[in-house]
């Protein structure tokens, strides 16, 4: 195995996974060198999980990243030689980036490389083939504009990512600038993880900075990040949301923290269809498509209604498909994606990598945790069996009914309730995936609920009294997965969930990871029913938050007959 550096902290497989032992007293270099070409797959207490593949590669290639850069502070930091065909393989990944380049020429686009074999060999693929559109020498393609997202998308599918050098066009201009201090006369600055969050996007300047993602979790602020990147490019803005009450919370972040005005904000949704130089819109309303008109889609042309200088995805992880589509034509305007994290369960990772761009900036849940920013959390699951009456109707339900059978359990409502007591005076939401369920538990306790049908005013209202402490127990329904901000909620209690799902596990916990006011501390409860799919279910969740480093308790309530709170205490 060759000599052991016993100090250094990582370990480099031949998987092309790196540990990471966060006892080292290189740990904290180590972190900061593998956020440039690596993933962080799992971070509990003691070893960290990375894994190198060809998209971190490439999104380190894209920031300028050099190959041996990377082989080396492999070698310098690993505890033992790294394996030879790994280091072999960062520099085969790192040289398939850029071989091909997309420029400007004239009202066209060229596609060209420097090897001639690599050209003949692209200009026979399948999907690629029908996008270029002359050929100009051996090595040289003339493309179209319009396929400028298409192309870079069959490019990197057949693995060999372009270097795009055809710039963006400026938009509208649109002068505006951060305020020091909101519009309540609280202080306002960017915190230091933010503001490079922002320079990352924009390296480059005008010309060539102002395309790709930021990741960073639920209550770290992405929509201050991207405030600070409209604040960069300073023209027009169109900004995509998950939902209604999403794009009301964006208006008021905007005129709250910038010199905007409220007339140049425009809402563009189910009841408003104002373009302004800021457009904020639902991802909803743009891939619309109105019954009886062939399933066309009605406001894609909003992407053409203004000269957009910059597009915000929120949630990007979310972002449909046909959103997909027509970003692919998009790729003149400068584009930022927004998530809590780049995992998609339909596995499409690497479009968010073509059309949307590399990813700018990451910073792990707990270095955020640490440094106080997002607040510390407890994850606890309670399991629960199924009363006698249901099992029955369990064992007979097909698979997508037996979950339903298993969220439904009654005796959930009783947990609920204990722990209800167990943190009274705390503002706390029982989060549902199924309404029906949702709202007989909420009438049992007497609290206020919120669906997807609950009209906008209402929600608002309900959303308004919560964060202001004239309600402290909400019950919420998918709804409330994303984008919405609770500042104040300190407990969320998970009756039930969609199917393992990690994005929606991710994004529940962040309903509580905003900064608390004395104690930064935050609680999630679990609530399964024992020796069912809902089991299975949560160890898939479970497994997602110790990877992101969380402890995870599990209480079994295998004879819970209405147990008194002591049951629950830490």
């Amino acid at each position: 195995m060759g000599v052991c550096v016993a100090e250094n902290p990582l370990i480099v497989q031949g998987d092309h996974t790196v540990l990471v032992e966060t006892a080292s007293p290189h740990y904290p270099q180590a972190r900061e060198t593998l956020a440039c070409f690596a993933e962080l797959v799992k971070s509990p207490e003691h070893v960290h999980t990375y894994r190198i593949t060809p998209l971190s590669i490439w999104n380190a290639c894209s920031a300028d990243v050099d190959s041996d850069w990377i082989c080396e502070s492999l070698s310098r930091l690993s505890k033992y030689p790294v394996p030879d065909h790994v280091l072999h393989e960062i520099g085969e990944f790192a040289s398939r980036y850029g071989r091909l380049e997309i420029s400007r020429q004239d009202e066209w686009l060229a596609l060209a490389t420097d090897d001639p074999a690599l050209a003949e060999e692209i200009s026979r693929l399948r999907p690629i083939a029908p996008l270029l559109q002359k050929r100009l020498s051996s090595t040289r393609f003339r493309v179209h504009p319009a396929d400028r997202g298409r192309l870079k998308q069959a490019l990197v599918k057949a693995g060999f990512p372009p270097k795009d050098a055809a710039g963006y066009v400026s938009g509208s201009a649109l002068p505006l600038s951060l305020r020091s201090t909101t519009l309540s006369g609280r202080p306002f600055v960017l915190r230091d993880y933010q503001q490079h969050a922002a320079v990352s996007f924009h390296a480059g300047g005008r010309d060539e900075g102002g395309s790709g993602v930021v990741v960073l979790p639920c209550g770290a602020g992405k929509t201050i990040v991207a405030l600070a990147c409209m604040a960069q490019v300073q023209s027009s803005t169109l900004i995509l949301t998950t939902g209604a009450t999403a794009s009301k919370q964006w208006i008021s972040e905007i005129l709250d923290k910038t010199s905007l005005k409220p007339d140049q904000i425009g809402e563009y949704s189910g009841r408003s269809k104002c373009v302004r130089p800021v457009t904020v819109a639902t991802y909803n309303i743009v891939s619309y498509r109105r019954p009886g008109q062939g399933g066309a889609f009605v406001h894609l042309d909003l992407f053409d209604r203004a000269d957009w200088g910059l597009i915000i995805y929120d949630e990007v992880h979310l972002l449909p498909a046909p959103v997909f589509q027509v970003t692919a034509s998009l790729q003149a305007r400068r584009r930022l994606g927004l998530t809590a994290t780049l995992v998609r369960e339909d596995g499409r990772e690497d479009d968010v990598f073509a059309l949307i761009g590399p990813k700018k900036a990451d910073l792990p849940w707990r270095e955020l945790e640490d440094q106080g920013w997002i607040a510390a959390a407890d994850c606890c699951e309670f399991r629960l069996p199924l009363p006698s009456h249901l099992r029955m109707n369990y064992a007979v339900a097909d698979q997508r009914l037996k979950a339903r059978v298993a969220a439904e359990n009654p005796a959930k409502a009783e947990v609920v309730r204990d722990l209800l007591a167990k943190h009274e005076g705390e503002r706390i939401l029982i989060i549902g995936t199924y309404v029906d369920h949702l709202q007989a538990l909420a009438e049992a306790l007497d609290i206020p609920v919120l669906t997807g049908s609950t009209p906008l005013q209402e929600r608002e209202r309900l959303f308004g009294d919560f964060k202001r402490g004239r309600i402290p127990k909400l019950a919420v329904s998918k709804v409330a997965n994303f984008s919405i901000d609770l500042p104040d909620a300190s407990v969320a209690i998970q009756v039930s969930g969609t199917f393992g799902s990690r994005q929606e596990e991710a994004q529940r916990l962040g309903r509580v990871l905003r900064p608390k006011q004395g104690e930064n501390k935050a609680h999630f409860y679990t609530i399964v029913s024992r020796d069912t799919v809902e089991q299975d279910f949560a160890l898939k969740r479970q497994l997602f938050l110790c990877e992101q480093g969380y402890e995870y308790q599990i209480r079994d309530l295998s004879d819970f007959d209405g147990l008194p709170s002591d049951r629950y205490a830490s």
